[in-house]
């Protein structure tokens, strides 16, 4: 049995995420403290008391998810034996989550991680003015149908296929009347549902291009090695190892479209039956199980979940 450890993205985050796992192993309070540390601030406060309306501010949510991911990574590692260049065929992570991935798979420091997603965070916000743009979910369709429905939809603006979650769920992303356009275009080609998402900007399309620019300068600072595992990139839906293809893909993605569906089913194409999620939600659990026939979704986050794990395991 082949496995992949896979981390959440932005929507997993909730109050006190985390806080059990920290209050339980001094090696879980480590991470969040050298997260403070790296931002200059209690983050880790945020994290466990909120408000929801302060951790769910873009540049906040993205650090606060790696940090709960890595924390339960560190514990896995020092509680439950878990070697990932030995257990794991690969990691990958969706939008912020890839760079957990990264940091899990020693491509790059927890501190450099969290700062750069602090940066991604607020380039995303201030690419564009707030209430221009917006995303929405449309279901039901496949992803070259709702391609085809954000393509008819644009007429002249920005309206592109942000997210391919898989199981006839794609985020379309874009201009606010495109986005508004594309809702009533996909009602008309069959979509069970198509609806606005509250987010604060339009992610992953062509309007994020200054954060790409932004990325790109900060990634360019950071030294980022080889990762322990091969991490499946957003972009590309393929294995990357190099360091240099992984800044690549990582500046794309701001742009680009997270091919979620394909990343898994390529995992499950190469014998992956196994998907771990770890960090906050149970989200990607849930769509290994609904892209890939026969694979299993174990979301692991609490302190329950790694005896769970370490049990499985023994």
């Amino acid at each position: 049995m082949s496995v992949a450890f896979v981390f959440p993205g932005q929507g997993s985050q909730a109050v006190g995420m985390g806080k059990a796992l920290a209050d339980a192993f001094p090696l879980a309070r480590e991470v969040f403290a050298q997260v403070d540390e790296a931002l200059g601030e209690k983050l880790s406060q945020t994290i466990f008391e909120g408000p929801i309306e302060t951790l769910t501010l873009t540049e906040n949510a993205q650090p606060a998810l790696m940090a709960v991911s890595l924390a339960v990574m560190r514990v896995l590692e020092a509680e439950a034996g878990l070697d990932l260049k030995r257990d794991a065929k690969y990691v990958a992570g969706h939008s912020l989550g890839e760079y957990s991935a990264l940091a899990a798979a020693g491509a790059f420091s927890i501190a450099d991680a969290a700062r750069l997603l602090r940066t991604r965070g607020r380039a995303m916000q201030k690419a564009v003015p707030v209430g221009t743009g917006a995303m929405a979910a449309l279901l039901g369709l496949e992803y070259d149908a709702a391609a085809a429905v954000a393509a008819e939809a644009s007429q002249g603006q920005v309206c592109q296929a942000a997210n391919d979650n898989g199981g006839g769920q794609v985020v379309v992303s874009g201009d606010k009347a495109a986005v508004e356009r594309a809702i009533e275009i996909a009602k008309t080609k069959g979509a069970k549902r198509a609806m606005m998402l509250t987010v604060s900007a339009p992610f992953h399309c062509a309007l994020m291009q200054p954060a790409a620019q932004a990325m790109a300068g900060a990634l360019g600072k950071v030294s980022i090695k080889a990762p322990a595992v091969p991490v499946v990139a957003n972009v590309v839906a393929q294995p990357l190892t190099d360091p240099a293809a992984i800044v690549k893909a990582l500046v794309a993605q701001v742009t680009g479209t997270v091919r979620w569906r394909e990343c898994v089913a390529f995992m499950a194409a190469q014998g992956v039956t196994k998907f771990y999620e770890i960090g906050a939600g149970k989200v990607l659990s849930g769509l290994a199980k609904r892209i890939a026939d026969g694979a299993t979704g174990t979301a692991i986050g609490t302190p329950d979940d790694i005896s769970a794990y370490k049990a499985s395991r023994d």
